[in-house]
């Protein structure tokens, strides 16, 4: 089995303040497609983002993280339980979820041991989503080119070999199931200042690595390329390209 990388766990509460938050379109989208709205499982939930969302919609919900720091920052609710465990190795009865759902976590897993117990716990015709969302952008050209090379040519040797398949929006990634098709594009938008892109930058794992390696953070070095195109106090809006797979999980 591959490996755990527990990347995320050192800068929870960080990661619940300033990761972008998925839009009630995509959501939408995907309900169209469960069948029965009895059982979900979120599968790499970290602060339990989507869970909290599925919960409004589904009578019971799974989550499951491999990390409790980042569990211990999720919301509770009565109809949600979350689990300390692999993606690939579950403690769920067989046939027990309508839906599964995993966002910006699937290129960490195991593909195959994580699809056969995807198979095993899913009820039959049940909905495999999983999506993920690419680099930040602004309407300023200059912060995206300032951007773009910070994070290819300063932090882009310090990302996990997964990281590529963000990169190529998961079509690259293994699909074995009955595949969804999806016509709409889909978009997070989220008001930064520049310690508030600071805050969501220093989440990513690549930082992490880079403040190891090096003694010093990178973070601050982008703020002060920064600062001419960015009034202090200011917001600008950021957009996330979203990518989106739908499976049917036939039996």
């Amino acid at each position: 089995m591959k490996p755990v990388k527990n990347l995320f766990s050192a800068q929870a509460k960080e990661y619940k303040q300033f990761r972008p938050t998925y839009p009630v379109a995509l959501y939408q989208r995907i309900y169209q497609e469960v069948l029965f709205k009895e059982h979900a499982w979120d599968c790499g939930t970290g602060n339990g983002q989507v869970a909290k969302e599925l919960a409004k919609i589904f009578k019971k919900v799974a989550a499951t993280d491999i990390s409790q720091s980042q569990i211990a920052q999720a919301e509770h609710q009565d109809n949600i339980t979350y689990t300390v465990s692999r993606a690939e190795q579950t403690n769920f009865a067989s046939e027990t979820f309508d839906s599964i759902t995993v966002a910006q976590a699937i290129h960490w897993f195991d593909f195959e041991l994580f699809y056969q117990e995807v198979a095993r716990v899913s009820k039959p015709d049940a909905l495999l989503a999983i999506w993920g969302y690419g680099l930040i952008q602004f309407n300023e050209a200059t912060i995206n080119t300032i951007i773009r090379h910070f994070y290819k040519e300063i932090t882009g040797p310090y990302w996990d070999t997964e990281r590529h398949y963000i990169d190529e929006a998961y079509q690259t990634i293994p699909f074995p199931f009955p595949e969804i098709q999806i016509k709409e594009r889909f978009y997070i938008n989220r008001d930064f200042t520049l310690s508030e892109l600071a805050g969501y930058l220093n989440t990513w794992s690549s930082i992490q690595k880079y403040k190891l390696v090096n003694h010093l953070n990178p973070v601050n070095e982008l703020l002060t390329s920064l600062q001419p195109y960015w009034q202090e106090n200011k917001s600008q809006t950021a957009t996330f390209p979203l990518f989106l797979r739908l499976g049917r999980i036939k039996k």
